[in-house]
């Protein structure tokens, strides 16, 4: 069935309420109510119980539970790690004993670092990078907002222009669906990654703003107010991961309660990658990687907690169930988010927007027209990987028919895509973003926008004159 038209409400009306309200919870479930009911033919009663059956339906997937699973698990794990006096230890090492860190640049640049040494996954970068460099930034007075630019910005951009993970088979399949011939796809891809420049420029942009404290517009106002304030949100606003009100009293800070279950969680994640991929950690299953690093890290951390006499057995479950509550909200979020994924799929919004944008096309503009298109429809959507998907099948063949470079459109619809999961409030990497570094949704959008306006401004004029060009 065809809804036309009413296949993009929904993600519009979506990304509307979370801009107007600044409630990401309510806009999403109003989107997916409102998208059940176009489903349903605009019945009321069918399109609220298929809106129910919705959530059912994501769980369905298994990467969507093991992500859902592993956020639990990383508040459960962060929160031992602070009430156990790891993060206390952990920052006295890089701030004052050691003084390996000694401003906020040094912060910024440390997370960006951390960013750009995870690259298997988007959503493991920004969960571990996150996690790891918070206590950094807080203590160095890094605005949440800026943090959670910085994690963002070396996650999924960075993925894919080092695709040396998940992402390389499925780029390459992008360009075999497309219509390149199964022997030139890797080489396509590889010609492909200097001409995204929207990646290149959110990766290298953010290694600016870190070195030379760059900042314009809303995340000016928001690095005034830590530097004069103290205060690293907006008042009322940002993500808390940890209460920081269960410290064991008189706990002596202890760096390892923090090194050791992150380098449990690092090296387990490998760890599962190498025997999944035999031997070859770029061909593991990441998801079930994921999954175990958390697993194992928790569990070190629970162990160490009852070997140093903080808490009893019954006393380290408890605070595991404490330090995952912290988590229920964002994992609903996420939840919502992957459920309107699925209804934007079913609705067909991808092919109907394809559809109208490519009504008119010049060739030359081909490169250009394909980075608009996938940055509107992936901003719609909040998917990337669904946005490539959908627009490589439509571009690659008309690359291929006209004679425009196939690399550069690749560059472009790469490029395009990621823009929508760079920006997009329903996007699972913002959610994560946020969450791991404690910046609120719609401030971490408002402050990013400029940024990601001027990388994705100058990438449009680079494919407008290469059009031409190439």
């Amino acid at each position: 069935m065809e809804f036309g038209f009413w296949s993009v409400v929904p993600p519009l009306l979506t990304i509307v309420l979370a801009l107007v309200t600044k409630n990401v919870f309510v806009s999403l479930l109003l989107g997916i109510l409102c998208g059940s009911m176009v489903m349903c033919g605009g019945d009321i009663f069918s399109g609220v119980n298929e809106a129910f059956y919705s959530f059912i339906h994501t769980f369905e997937s298994n990467g969507n539970t093991v992500v859902l699973i592993s956020f639990l698990l990383i508040g459960a794990l962060i929160h031992l790690i602070e009430i156990s006096g790891g993060i206390d230890g952990f920052t006295e090492v890089m701030l004052k004993k050691q003084a390996l860190i000694k401003s906020e640049r040094g912060a910024c640049f440390f997370t960006w670092v951390l960013g750009i040494v995870i690259f298997t996954s988007g959503s493991l970068s920004c969960m571990v990078t996150g996690s790891v460099a918070r206590p950094v930034n807080d203590a160095l007075k890094v605005p949440h907002e800026k943090a959670s630019f910085l994690i963002h910005s070396t996650s999924t951009p960075w993925c894919v222009l080092l695709p040396l993970s998940g992402w390389l088979p499925a780029m390459t399949g992008y360009f075999t669906s497309g219509g390149v011939a199964e022997g030139e796809a890797i080489s396509m891809l590889l010609k492909s990654i200097p001409l995204n420049f929207y990646c290149i420029l959110a990766v290298f942009g953010a290694l600016a703003v870190s070195l030379f404290n760059i900042n314009i517009g809303p995340m000016k106002k928001a690095e005034k107010r830590a530097q004069e304030t103290g205060e690293l949100d907006e008042p009322g606003h940002g993500t808390q991961l940890q209460s920081g009100n269960d410290k064991v009293a008189n706990v002596k800070p202890r760096a390892q309660n923090m090194l050791v279950p992150m380098g449990v969680l690092i090296l387990g994640i490998l760890g599962v990658l190498m025997i999944t991929g035999g031997g070859n950690p770029t061909k593991g299953a990441g998801m079930q990687a994921l999954l175990w690093g958390c697993i194992l890290a928790v569990l070190t951390m629970a162990i160490m907690c009852v070997a140093e006499k903080l808490y009893t057995v019954d006393g380290v479950v408890n605070e595991i169930f404490k330090g995952m509550s912290s988590m229920l909200s964002v994992a609903a979020i996420l939840l919502l988010g992957f459920t309107m994924g699925n209804m934007v799929k079913s609705l067909d919004t991808g092919n109907y927007l394809t559809s109208v944008f490519m009504g008119v096309l010049t060739p030359a503009l081909l490169p250009f027209l394909t980075f608009l298109l996938c940055l509107l429809l992936s901003f719609a959507t909040g998917t990337s990987m669904g946005t490539m998907a959908i627009m490589s099948v439509i571009c690659f063949p008309m690359a291929i028919n006209m004679g425009i470079s196939v690399p550069l459109v690749g560059g472009a619809l790469f490029g395009g895509s990621i823009f929508g999961d760079h920006c997009s409030p329903i996007s699972d990497t913002t959610i994560m973003s946020c969450a791991t570094s404690g910046c609120d949704i719609i401030d971490h959008i408002k402050t990013q926008a400029p940024y990601a306006a001027i990388f994705a401004g100058i990438s449009a004029v680079l494919y407008v004159i290469l059009g031409f060009i190439l």
